[in-house]
């Protein structure tokens, strides 16, 4: 499925699963920002919403409830991802509204919880960034060896591009696809290659042309 058909099912299941508060929140808090996220960022980095739980219900200091804009539960990994807004409200915030957002990731922390925060600008206009704070997260928590969530954005475009093509790539369909230096492209392909992940096209010395390797094909299939 597409982004449109997993994302219409990924928010009725949660819709499914709550009701009064919980379920209104949802459908009310989940909103542009929210979107814009998961289909410029967490979609294109990871393709799925796997462990991801919109507007996530947690206990602040007081015993009174709070909700994140996303939260994501794994392997014993609680991160918070937070969208940051910026207009008049957010200029004009009061100092108690202020020290009150401090105390809020300041609990979560203390609670074990990992935050991470994006403002609306770079979800919008450096989804790219947020792609890759995200997968170097991944990385850092969960380890690369046991989940492909953590493939560097750019090794997964690679491996994209090699689908779309269905045949042999080479470093110049890398560096035009991905806006990079040949030289850089190489360096990509040979370390895709120390993976297993992409094989030579051909047997000679110097390899020129590059295949999806079933392994590879397995990350991004």
């Amino acid at each position: 499925m597409g982004f449109q058909e997993t994302y219409a099912w990924w928010l009725s299941d949660n819709l499914s699963h709550r009701e009064g508060e919980r379920e209104r929140r949802l459908r009310e808090g989940h909103g542009h920002a929210e979107k814009a996220f998961v289909e410029k960022v967490w979609w294109p980095a990871f393709g799925h919403f796997r462990h991801l739980h919109p507007e996530y219900e947690v206990t602040d200091f007081k015993d009174g409830m709070r909700y994140l804009d996303f939260a994501y539960l794994r392997s014993g990994v609680q991160l918070a991802i937070e969208i940051d807004g910026f207009g008049p409200h957010l200029r004009n915030i009061s100092r108690d509204r202020f020290s009150d957002q401090c105390r809020r990731q300041n609990d979560l922390i203390l609670d074990g919880w990992k935050v991470l925060r994006f403002t609306y600008d770079d979800v919008s206009d450096n989804p790219r960034y947020c792609q890759q704070t995200l997968q170097q997260f991944m990385g850092r928590w969960l380890g690369e060896g046991e989940n492909i969530d953590a493939v560097h954005f750019i090794e997964r475009e690679i491996l994209r591009l090699f689908l779309r093509a269905e045949g042999p790539v080479t470093p110049s369909d890398v560096s035009r696809s991905l806006g990079m230096k040949n030289q850089t492209a190489r360096k990509w392909l040979r370390h895709l290659m120390g993976k297993e992940w992409i094989q030579p096209a051909s047997g000679s010395e110097r390899v020129r042309t590059y295949l999806l390797d079933e392994r590879g094909r397995k990350i991004v299939g």
